[in-house]
């Protein structure tokens, strides 16, 4: 049996939708928290997101997506190295401050944590679930985001369970 994909090409027959919708659609969707670091000394930066993944474990690459008028994108695209620091349920103070409660920017972020500098120049979080150190492979920048494609250079990991963000609020698990 061979699958039918359709992609659609033609602008007219795209549905119009308020992107609203899109952003509550997917709050449905519980999502590990992590914060991804990029940058060194004082032009240190990230974001707290919900979109890193694996892209593939030979050769082991990491998937995240920025938002190109964030302040982390040209961060990275200099330094062309980022870390995925997968948030423990006890991190949610961090992944706040990353996501700009407070309105901390840059370095002032990584205040009141303790982060150790990994073999690409990135910052990993000491005790969070894994730090996965990457260097940048490849970008697609599309519509409002670069899709950053990175190789995995080193991981750390540690025990605990993860911090999830579901609604728009963080959570974690719990027996059912």
């Amino acid at each position: 049996m061979t699958a039918t994909v359709t992609y659609l090409h033609d602008e007219r027959e795209r549905t119009a939708f308020d992107s609203n919708e899109l952003k509550a659609a997917m709050r449905s969707l519980a999502g590990g928290v992590s914060v991804i670091t990029a940058g060194v000394g004082s032009s240190r930066t990230g974001a707290t997101v919900t979109s890193a993944t694996a892209l593939s474990m030979e050769p082991a690459t990491m998937i995240v997506n920025i938002n190109r008028s964030s302040s982390t994108w040209p961060i990275i695209s200099r330094y062309n190295h980022f870390c995925v620091n997968v948030l423990s349920a006890l991190q949610q103070d961090v992944a706040s401050r990353f996501a700009g409660v407070g309105g901390l920017k840059g370095a002032d972020r990584y205040n009141d944590a303790e982060w150790f500098t990994l073999e690409s120049g990135a910052s990993a979080l000491r005790g969070a679930l894994a730090a996965i150190d990457c260097a940048v492979e490849d970008v697609i920048e599309r519509h409002t985001h670069a899709i950053i494609i990175g190789r995995v250079l080193s991981i750390e990991r540690s025990e605990g369970a993860p911090l999830l963000y579901h609604g728009g609020q963080y959570g974690n698990l719990s027996p059912i």
